[in-house]
């Protein structure tokens, strides 16, 4: 599983019949399931994402986390994560879940920042969609629970 994490002040996503969804300050998740994962690799990552000490404490250090700030995550499926730009000027995207097992893992994702009391909203899974990010800092980390060549 990978996710790009961008602390906003505020992001919102849109989709195909004037649906959307915004939030405030938080994380704006881009995520994107591998054909190898599973519900244990869901749970672990959730929780480092939720966990991660980025957000600012009086000092001006980044020393809280998302539930510290009382922070809200927009979290959007993204399949390209998973893209392989080694060969050529196409991406491949053989390494990324199956579309119904990827949306299953998506869905465990977003399951747990609702139970870890996240204020949570998100896109539509496999919906083209318009995603606005005010980042904060800014501050934008990847991360990935497998090896991830980024060799071009």
């Amino acid at each position: 599983m990978r996710v790009v994490a961008q602390r906003v002040s505020s992001g919102s996503v849109s989709w195909e019949g004037g649906n959307s969804a915004t939030i405030g300050h938080g994380f704006v998740l881009l995520v994107g399931a591998g054909g190898d994962d599973d519900e244990a690799t869901v749970q672990r990552l959730a929780d480092k994402v939720v966990d991660l000490r980025v957000f600012a404490d009086e000092a001006g250090k980044m020393n809280l986390s998302l539930v510290d700030v009382k922070g809200s995550a927009l979290i959007v499926s993204q399949f390209t994560l998973f893209a392989d730009m080694s060969r050529g000027r196409r991406p491949s995207l053989l390494r990324a879940g199956d579309p119904a097992r990827a949306e299953q893992l998506y869905e465990a994702f977003v399951e747990r920042f609702r139970r870890r009391g996240i204020e949570t909203k998100t896109g539509s899974f496999g919906a083209v969609m318009r995603v606005n990010i005010e980042n904060d800092g800014p501050v934008t980390l990847v991360l990935s629970t497998d090896e991830w060549a980024t060799r071009v």
